[in-house]
């Protein structure tokens, strides 16, 4: 197994500081529409497939999921203000081959709640909305798993930390190439 990248036990410390709180989970993923215009919005962690691979879901009928066909490099925003820390990963989505994707979309479908899949039960996100649309509270384990549950595993080359504790604050940089090296930067 590789080792872990230097930045991933800061990220690891710097969780663990936010508790037990659901946002410690949230963070902002940044792609580019088609019309060239920056997007950005929230979406849960997910976990890790590989030491500097995170993994996020998305319905695939989603402008973000369509943006990353057509551009897969992104930018994910990671603010954890009880630790005052701000992790920014440069990346680009990764599809592992297609019965090994099948395989993790399968097994995280399967460890959702009934809750959070429901989400995969509503109707089309970003269409207009009919009021008598059906938006299920849960879907149980036996729902098989739509072809729209989307498996967004990003490759993490550029990481950078901004420390807000302390004047001034700190900030640095590390980069991927072959190993991991880390620059120090003004704040």
């Amino acid at each position: 197994m590789d080792s872990l990248p230097p930045w991933r036990p800061l990220l690891r410390a710097a969780l663990q500081r936010e508790g037990r709180s659901s946002s410690s989970r949230w963070l902002q993923l940044a792609t580019v529409a088609s019309d060239g215009t920056p997007r950005v919005r929230t979406l849960v962690f997910r976990g890790w497939s590989a030491p500097a691979v995170l993994d996020l879901f998305t319905d695939g009928r989603s402008e973000k999921a369509s943006e990353l066909r057509n551009l897969p490099d992104a930018e994910i925003c990671w603010l954890l203000p009880r630790a005052r820390s701000q992790f920014r990963l440069r990346s680009r989505r990764s599809q592992p081959p297609a019965a090994e994707l099948l395989k993790q979309r399968q097994h995280h479908w399967q460890n959702l709640t009934p809750s959070a899949r429901a989400l995969w039960g509503w109707p089309e996100p970003g269409i207009p909305l009919e009021l008598e649309a059906a938006f299920p509270q849960e879907l149980d384990d036996t729902t098989p798993m739509p072809t729209y549950f989307e498996l967004l595993s990003f490759e993490v080359h550029q990481v950078e930390l901004l420390e807000l504790g302390g004047q001034p604050h700190q900030r640095r940089r590390w980069c991927a190439s072959g190993s991991w090296s880390e620059e120090l930067l003004n704040p």
